[in-house]
């Protein structure tokens, strides 16, 4: 449906127009979705992480009362390969399956127990293999292969000053980053509509629908105009939903039988369905001059991307251009690889390989503050990057780089008040008798957009008209609202640059040009921007009609399409990883105060103190919000959030065993938001979504280890490593 906005230019807290719906319950999300003769599709998917396929009986699940199809790999009408970089993963498994929860047979029933049933009555023989589940091992001469090519997605190497720099102090480390998931709220759901044109209408939560049409349209053999996404109400993102889950299959069900079909997973099927924070492993060795500043550092990043490229490549690439920190380092050497395993896939996820590398890097500067017997504070601020740094990959820093401000401002806030709480919470687990409370600190650096050369554009197309004598414009992209408030965003633009008070925000679809995904924290700057030219083009319009001598501009609606582009990136030198790759860097820094009971390993993360320069606030009060969730996100993975896998299996597909951080859990969160403006991007803004996650996680591991006195290389941190009675890295 169309949204009609009334209020609120940039810079002001502008109410969102899905608020009061979303907190009354009476949002329509897209497991809301409803037709007439609707029909329910379900996925057969493989118990085992690795097996091949020695048969595949779909006649007893065909035989039942209420079935309408069954569908294999046979029934993939066009390319039975898809994959948002690389096309390296079935539709429907054919002849093995990679892991646990790979989809292989689909049903289409009149109700959805019949689909459970017909899932039920399908008959696979299974072969089942030894899963290469270890990275490491993946990527040693004769293991296993994942894919016939070989286990290696990516090798991203960096290598910059001199090689065999040698430095006064050393310190070196090992850190491991456990799987997180992205526990969106709203499982994976949408409805096909077979059209009468022989095409099909998806109607999909999602956050880039024209990636979705393209390996949609390829797997149905279809021309893309044939295959229309429309976006439904998306329950939460953050990065899982970049991926193709249940649209393919929906529509080869709705095409079958000629019905609509709907497909809604279950919360353990999303958790097999959709892809995951990478788990990694990364050494550093730091070196330094007594006085603090850095010589070098040399590092090995390892990321466990599972059975399928995803964005692998991407976070690869991420994690290895920011992995040295916002720091001025004069010698470098990186090796970041991503890796195929039988584990489940990997992808993106808030932060998108930033996280992992911060955890290691801000644990070595702390390393490095006490063997030089310094305070971790100032330690970072004699090595922050600033305007005209030089970033590893040889590319200048062009926009603020506030690092040491951001910092100073952290360290400087009020320190956090008495603990009103203890660990343990209601349940009274401890009385205080062996609590300590840790303070601890780190900054992060995130890129803004997409990267490395990547043709990021975002399309808009806006109408201005009269009706009823009442200007009113009319707001067309595919742009996805995932729940950050871009359709708050667009309006308060549109209001600024056109002066008008009525904004109607179309529902987005592929029928307008694709406006990239609603990732790298992105969307503000580039619909935002996209958004923007077109109003700007209108008043050109307006303008040019005036001088014309037109009695009344408007007379005649004015409608302008435009396609904006941010300033290009450049790939990376295969050899040395020097190139213009970014083309915006994202900063914040956090204080962590946390209370922890030494001796039961329990923590109660007390508060969270935060500045981040978000270069113009469009919105001050969504920035604030989507800094506190990022904060929350960061905070889970520190302490409580980690998908356990054994032998490629999940162990914990569940709420119940997979923990997110509850309102019970939050944090005081204090924020200090700068706004120094960024010159090239759209009224000075800067991407605002994923740096609260980046360096929140390592703000409460280096408070953790302030007040037990542990290492703590591995995230989260779990009772049993505070207490010192397992391993550290879990």
């Amino acid at each position: 449906m169309t949204t009609t906005i009334v209020s609120g230019r940039v810079g002001d807290s502008a109410t969102r127009p899905d608020g009061v719906l979303k907190v009354s319950g009476e949002f329509a999300f897209a497991s809301d979705l409803w037709a007439d003769d609707m029909l329910w599709g379900a996925t057969l998917r493989s118990p085992y992480p690795r097996a091949l396929i020695r048969g595949l009986d779909i006649g007893p699940a065909l035989a039942l009362p209420g079935v309408f199809a069954v569908l294999t790999h046979e029934d993939v009408p066009g390319e039975n390969q898809y994959g948002l970089e690389h096309a390296d993963q079935p539709v429907l498994a054919v002849d093995q399956v990679r892991y646990q929860g790979e989809p292989v047979a689909i049903v289409a029933a009149g109700h959805p127990e019949t689909a459970r049933r017909a899932l039920a009555a399908i008959v696979v023989a299974y072969e089942e293999q030894e899963p290469v589940t270890d990275p490491e091992d993946a990527l040693r001469d004769g293991s296993d292969l994942v894919h016939p090519g070989g286990n290696l997605v990516r090798h991203v190497r960096i290598r910059r000053g001199d090689p065999d720099a040698v430095a006064e102090v050393v310190v070196s480390g090992e850190y491991t980053v456990g799987m997180q998931d992205q526990a969106f709220l709203g499982p994976e759901s949408g409805l096909a509509v077979p059209a009468e044109d022989g095409g099909v209408d998806l109607f999909i939560a999602t956050q880039w629908l024209h990636a979705d049409q393209r390996q949609v349209a390829a797997a149905l053999g279809m021309p893309p105009e044939k295959v229309r996404l429309i976006l439904s109400g998306v329950g939460g993102a953050f990065g899982a939903r970049e991926d193709v889950s249940m649209q393919i299959h929906a529509c080869m069900l709705a095409l079958r039988t000629g019905k609509p079909i709907k497909m809604v997973y279950s919360r353990e099927e999303s958790f097999h369905g959709h892809v995951h924070r990478h788990p990694a492993r990364l050494r550093y060795t730091h070196g330094a001059a007594r006085d603090g500043r850095l010589v070098f550092v040399r590092a090995g990043i390892v990321l466990d991307g599972g059975a399928y490229a995803s964005t692998s490549s991407a976070v690869c690439g991420n994690a290895a251009t920011l992995g040295f920190g916002p720091y001025d380092v004069p010698n470098v050497a990186m090796d970041a690889r991503a890796v195929y395993t039988n584990n489940p896939p990997c992808g993106a996820m808030r932060g998108f390989g930033a996280v992992q590398a911060c955890f290691a890097y801000e644990s070595q500067m702390d390393k490095l503050a006490a063997a030089l017997d310094m305070d971790p504070v100032e330690l970072r601020v004699r090595n922050a990057m600033s305007t005209g740094s030089v970033m590893p990959t040889g590319q200048v820093v062009t926009g603020q780089a506030p690092v040491a401000e951001l910092l100073r401002r952290v360290r400087d806030m009020p320190a956090a008040p008495a603990p009103s709480a203890l660990p343990g919470g209601s349940g009274n687990t401890t009385h205080g008798e062996g609590v300590r409370r840790g303070v601890g600190y780190a900054i992060g650096i995130k890129n803004v957009g997409f990267s490395e050369g990547f043709d990021d554009y975002a399309t808009a197309r806006v109408r201005l008209e009269l009706v009823g004598g009442e200007p009113v414009a009319t707001v067309y992209t595919a742009a996805a609202e995932v729940g950050q408030g871009l359709v708050t965003v667009e309006s308060q633009i549109v209001r600024t640059e056109l002066g008008i008070e009525r904004v109607v925000l179309a529902p987005a679809d592929t029928g307008v040009g694709s406006a990239g995904s609603s990732s790298a924290s992105r969307q503000t700057y580039m619909t935002g921007g996209a958004v923007r030219a077109a109003c700007l083009a209108i008043r050109d319009t307006l303008r040019r009609r005036e001088a014309e001598g037109w009695a009344e501009p408007l007379s005649e609606p004015a409608d302008e399409t435009v396609q904006w582009r941010h300033r290009p990136t450049s790939p990376l030198d295969p050899e040395t990883g020097q190139g213009d790759a970014h083309v915006q860097y994202a900063f914040a820094a956090h204080r962590a105060t946390v209370d922890v009971d030494t001796e039961l390993g329990i923590v109660h993360v007390a508060e969270i103190a935060t500045a981040q320069d978000v270069g113009r606030a469009i919105n001050p009060q969504a920035v604030e919000g989507q800094i506190h969730g990022g904060v929350m996100q960061g905070v889970g993975l520190a302490v409580m959030e980690e998908m356990r896998i054994s032998g490629g299996r999940i162990q914990n597909p569940s709420f119940t065993d997979y923990l997110i951080p509850t309102i019970a859990d939050a944090p005081v969160i204090r924020t200090d938001i700068l706004e120094l403006g960024d010159p090239d991007s759209p009224y000075g803004l800067r991407g605002v979504g994923e740096p609260p996650t980046v360096s929140s996680t390592a703000a409460v591991a280096a408070a953790i280890r302030a007040a037990c006195g542990r290492a703590l290389t591995h995230v989260p941190i779990g009772p049993a490593a505070i207490a010192g009675v397992e391993d550290e890295q879990g």
